[in-house]
Formats: C-alpha cells, structure tokens, sequence
C-alpha cells in the first residue's frame, strides 16, 4: 500500500532535515560544553605506553607530560632553557663525597669524587587525581555490577604525595619486569641501581606469587634514601651535573604503590586494564577517556596544586605578549581532546575550519600555508593572514646526519686515506639542496654535532665547518672540484678504485622502502655520482637494520637524534668512545673512537657552561670535523601554525607538559567557525525539487486511483 504523504509536507521535511544536520555533518564535535575551555587536538595512532617508565616518544609524551609530573620542569617562557621546580620544594642540594664517604668541598676535582648527593624536598600537600586504586577495597575485589566501560564508575579517591612514591618510581624504573628504556643508562650513575635490578630479577624467580608492589618493598636501593615525608637523597656514581636534567623528565615523575597494586587485579589483567591504559598522577589533567578509535579526553585535575603562570619572561616572549595571562591559575583549559586523525589531509581541512586550534605544517599542506620573500624570509600566505591564523617556527634541538661506520675498511679509519675520503664526500652531499626539495625549506645545514640554542654551538664565520664551506661575506659550499681533489689524494683519482679500475662502490644500508623513499634514494646516488662513486642502496626493515647497527656491519646510515636535555653533552657523547654501538652498546653509532676528543669529553661533561667549557667545546668539534666521522646533516626546523583563539602558545622545545599554559578564546573560536563553516542550503533545495518533481506525478495520479476507486 502506498503510505500517504503530502508532496509539501515531504518537502518541507526534507529541508527541515538538511539544515538540521548541516552543521553536525560539519562538525566533528557535536557534545555541547557550555562555557568550558576546551583544546581540541588530534593523534594519528595511540600511545604505545602511557607508563612514565616506559614511555620514550613524543606521542606518548603530549599525554603523559600533561598528567605527570617530574620534581622539576623548564620555564616555559625562558631561553635559554632554564630549569624551575615543580614538584620539588626547590632546586637540589647537592653534596660530593670521596671514596671513603667523606665529605668534599664544592670546588672539589672532578678526579676526587666518587659520588654527589642529590637532596631533593618536595612541596607539601600536593595530592594524586582521584582514582580507584586509592581506595583499597579496589584491589583484589571490584563491584559485580561494574561493566568495565570506564574506570572512574569505580569508587574514588586520593591521598598527599609524599617521598615514598619517587623512590618507588626509580624501583619500577630498574625492575626487570618493567623494561624502562632507560635502565641501563641509570645502572651507569645511580649507586646501587644496577644491583637492585639483579636483585628483583632474582626475588622474581624465586617467589612468583609475590605482587610487584610487594616484590618492589622487599628491597631497597641502597643510593636512594627517604630522610622523611617530604625529602630524600639520590646518590650518583661521581660528578654527573646532567643529572638533574633526568630529574625533569617523565621518567622520574612519583608513582603509588597502589597503582601497581591496583592494576594486579585479575579483571583488569584479563582487559589489559594497566598503567598503559589509564595513568595516575599528579599532573594538571587526568586521562579520562581513553578510546583509541576514537578519540583521548583530558580533564582537569580536581586536586592540581596550587601553580601560576609565569610572571617572568624574556624579551621574545615579552614583546609576543605571552604575559597577558601572568599569575593566573593553572591550567587555564578545562578539557582536552585528542580525536584521532590518520590522514593529513582530514586533519587540515578540520584545522582550516576551526575545529582544530593548532596544526603543523605538513608537504601537502606546505604551499597552501607559508611564502618566501624574494630575500628568504619565511611568511604566511595571504589566505592564512585572512583567517588570523600565527606561525611559529623554530630550529629544533635534533640532528639528522649522514654516518660512517669507523669500523669499516673502506669508509671507516684514522688514515688520511680514509679521512679525505669522507671529506670528499662532505663536499659533495649538498644539505642545502637536501632541505629545499624535501624539507620544504625547513631546516638548517649543520656545521657541527651542536644544534642551535643549546650552549657550545657557534653562529657566523667562527661557526664554519671548514671541510665543506668557505666564508665570502656569508656561508659558500666548496666547489665540486676540491672534493675530487681529495678523493684523488685519498687514491680514488676520478672516483676510481684502484684495486679494481672501476668506479668506487659503497653501501648505504637503509630502512626507507616504498614510493616515498625512492626520490629521496636516488637524490643520495646523484650526490656520490657528482665525483664519480657508485652508491648502492641495501634497504632492510627496521629489525634488520638494528641488528646491522649493533654488529657494525653497516657501512654508511642515516639517523637522528633528539635532545633529552639542553646540554652539549647530551650531543657530543654520541661520538664518545665508550659509548661505541658495536662496542659497548652506547648510542655512538658511527663507532667513532678518538684518544684526544675522549679526554676533552669526560673533562667537558661535568663542567658548567663557561668560557672554559665553550674553548674545550671548540677543541672537539674541530676534532670531529676533521676525522668526518659524520657528514653533519641538518637540524629541522618545526614550523607549527595556530587560530587566534589559541593563546600563548610558544615553541619551548625542552618542556613537554605545555598545555596548562594555553588559553582558549570560546567566544571568538565560535565566532570564526560560523564565518568560515556557513551552511550552503542551495544544492540540497535543488535537489528536493527535483525529488519533489519526480513524487508529485506518482503522488497525482495515486490520488486519481483512489478516487476512481472511491465511486
């Protein structure tokens, strides 16, 4: 039977419905959240680990440094980057002992101390989120009626931080069964920390029943003691300056004992429920969804401690006006939205409407976003202006270089044989072009290990690496011919192996494979090819090549490196000797190895930034630019662009815990969605008028029928 629906009732209906939806459809946020602030973000995959002891990347990073908190943190709006407490009542004390334990003066010879003393005090009445695992009866039996949507259906609670829960953290940090990423590097400093590990790897064993929270009590570490409530001592092996660098990272955030206890609950296990899951904190926000189809939701933390906005900047930050908000309670943002986006594409688009507030700058997007002026300089283009979006750029702390494996016959040696050929091959890699077609510009060439922005690196003409450049009122490569004039010294004449009277051929092991990869490849082979050497690419998966890198069976690599900390050190012992990949496991990949660059490095590495450091600094780049264990590469530089709604954003490259410092503007985000999100009713009236042209002869002639019917 045909149902009866008049034709303007079905069109009327149809428009009703269409301009309903329109803007639904549009937007990609449809909870109502009143007059909350909200960032909203986006991840493109989900954190591996949510675990401060496990976690190591920047996407676990951007949520777990919003919800954990170390004992100290960079001040956001300082460079150069200048360490704060956080949780920590204030900076260490830091005390130095000889071998025999007794006490040593300040100035003490880096040669006469066997250990410093970190005395840490923490600020009171500084409490956990709530969460299930402070209510013990959580532990070992949960309600019969919770269905596992959320955690926090559970009953809460919470109690004050206290020492207990640092100490605690650095145990699970050199527990076996955790797997911390930076285990062994801490068994090298803190005393006692390797010995601890072996001991819960043994207790593990020999009692399996045990809890970890239970295994973990059992021992303690002998370099880490609780003096009371509020302070304790970490001991390290010697002078290690950097150490308080650690102490600002994830790593060392407090953890609960009932975290572990709590998450040892057999329900949970069998939802692999954990700490990866849902964290515990003390941190401005609390992970309170966590959907990894969808999206991850923050909130602010109901029991954050007391915290402001700088009320200090530098002139950079003073004159962008990122004091506005000095001496306003922290976070200043109710809510955090983490939608997942997998595509690029999608995620500007959304960002060009308004419902993202800050993006970066990704090659599709590139050209659409930012100009060049005929002298260089860096804008946006005319279409971002318009919609009164910022730009921020900054050179990252990160390396990316081009690496010889020292231990290989051909490319590797101390000979000037070998040193002239890697020289030669300096020359002829050209960064500059490198950046320009696959950085889009956005980086700059490296004259050394030593990125701009941390202590030791030098700008200008003393800054030159004089292999490569020359200095003619600003920065000149050296012409082609120079580099075949050391390969022919190097006694490769024309680019010819003399022991086969063919062209020199090398091998550059990779893990880059697909489309994407290939111009980039075959820009490699054409920079060998302009002196005349054959490049053989050897991809290999990621697997592969790790254990090609381990072995030093590698001859030439690509790879990068990331700051943990502003310090010259943290780039420079990555051509230390002892931290050799193929050797010792270090993070020395290219297997660099230097009696003299050594000795400078362990008497730079404890020093503070002085004069003196800077000279000593000086002496081991030269060093290193003259052996060319690498060729330097380029240091990225991070363009990110944000809506004017989104304020006091700054690109502080050491601090990861960010987002309490963001301010959103509802009321203006609303007022450009509208402008740039206007519904088009146009096509969908054409369209209901060609439905309604089609439906109104059935629906005539079915009225005939019915009335023919009728008599």
């Amino acid at each position: 039977m045909i149902k009866k629906l008049k034709a303007s009732s079905f069109l009327f209906l149809l428009l009703f419905i269409s301009a309903c939806t329109d803007r639904a459809l549009n937007n990609p946020y449809v909870d109502e959240e009143g007059d909350n602030k909200v960032i909203y973000a986006s991840f493109s995959e989900r954190p591996k680990h949510l675990d401060p002891a496990k976690a190591y990347s920047s996407n676990e990073y951007a949520i777990i440094a919003q919800i954990y908190e170390p004992l100290f943190q960079y001040h956001y709006l300082k460079r150069p980057y200048q360490l704060e407490p956080l949780l920590a009542a204030s900076m260490p004390t830091v005390r130095y002992f000889d071998k025999d334990n007794n006490p040593l003066p300040n100035n003490a010879l880096k040669e006469d101390i066997a250990y410093s003393e970190y005395l840490l005090t923490i600020k009171a009445a500084s409490k956990f989120q709530p969460h299930p695992s402070f209510n013990i009866k959580n532990h070992k039996q949960l309600p019969k009626d919770w269905d596992a949507v959320s955690i926090y259906d559970l009953p809460l609670a919470t109690r004050e931080l206290t020492a207990d829960d640092f100490i605690y953290q650095i145990k699970r940090l050199a527990d076996p069964a955790t797997q911390s990423p930076i285990a062994g590097l801490m068994g090298n400093y803190i005393v006692g920390f390797s010995e601890y590990a072996k001991r819960q790897g043994a207790l593990k064993k020999q009692r399996p029943a045990l809890s970890t929270s239970e295994r973990l009590h059992a021992k303690e570490m002998f370099g880490v003691q609780k003096l009371d409530k509020q302070r304790f001592t970490i001991r390290v092996k010697g002078k290690y300056p950097q150490f308080i660098n650690w102490l600002a990272m994830p790593f060392f955030a407090p953890m609960p004992w009932e975290a572990d206890a709590f998450y040892a609950n057999s329900l949970l296990v069998s939802k692999n429920i954990s700490l990866d899951w849902y964290p515990v904190g003390t941190g401005p926000y609390f992970l309170a969804e966590n959907n990894p189809n969808r999206r991850m939701v923050l909130l602010k933390n109901p029991n954050f401690h007391l915290e402001y906005y700088p009320s200090e900047a530098d002139q950079a930050a003073r004159e962008q006006g990122l004091l506005e908000d000095a001496g306003k309670k922290l976070p200043l943002t109710d809510k955090v939205i983490f939608s997942l986006e997998k595509e690029n594409i999608p995620y500007w688009n959304k960002f060009l409407q308004g419902y993202y507030d800050a993006s970066g700058v990704s090659s599709d997007s590139f050209d659409q976003a930012v100009t060049f002026s005929a002298e260089g300089d860096i804008g946006l283009s005319q279409s971002m202006i318009e919609r009164g979006i910022g730009l921020q750029t900054a050179v990252t702390t990160s390396s990316y270089y081009f690496g010889f494996n020292m231990l290989d016959k051909v490319v590797g040696g101390y000979s000037d044989k070998a040193k002239k050929l890697r020289q030669a091959i300096s020359i002829a890699m050209d960064f500059e072009e490198y950046i320009s077609i696959f950085q889009n510009g956005r980086g700059v060439p490296a004259k050394g290990i030593i990125p701009p922005g941390i202590f030791g690196h030098v700008d200008g003409k003393l800054g030159i690496n004089p292999i490569v450049y020359t200095w003619d009122d600003g920065l000149v490569r050296r012409p082609i011919d120079q580099a075949q004039q050391l390969l022919a010294e190097a006694g490769y004449e024309k680019g010819i192996d003399p022991a086969t009277g063919k062209p020199l051929v090398l091998y550059f092991d990779t893990m880059d494979s697909g489309p994407d990869s290939k111009a980039r490849l075959n820009w490699l082979r054409k920079q060998f090819n302009k002196i005349n050497i054959q490049l053989v690419i050897r991809g290999t998966d990621y697997n592969r090549f790790q254990e090609k890198m381990r072995g030093g069976r590698a001859q030439m690599f690509m790879w990068g490196w990331n700051a943990d900390y502003p310090d010259p050190e943290n780039f420079l012992f990555l051509l230390y000797g002892k931290n050799a990949k193929s050797i010792h496991g270090g993070e020395n990949a290219a297997n660099y190895q230097n009696a003299e660059f050594d000795v400078l490095f362990e008497k730079m590495s404890t020093m503070a930034n002085t004069a003196e450091r800077q000279a000593i600094i000086n002496k081991m780049v030269t060093i290193a630019r003259q052996d060319a264990p690498w060729l330097w590469g380029f240091h990225p530089k991070a363009f990110s662009l944000h809506h004017a709604w989104y304020k006091n954003a700054n690109p502080n490259l050491m601090a990861n815990n960010k987002t309490k410092y963001i301010n959103i503007d509802n009321k203006l985000r609303v007022i450009y969605q509208a402008k740039w999100n206007k519904p088009t009713y146009w096509p969908l009236i054409l369209v209901a008028l060609f439905i309604a042209c089609l439906l109104l002869p059935a629906y005539l002639i079915y009225r005939r029928i019915e009335r023919a019917t009728a008599l």
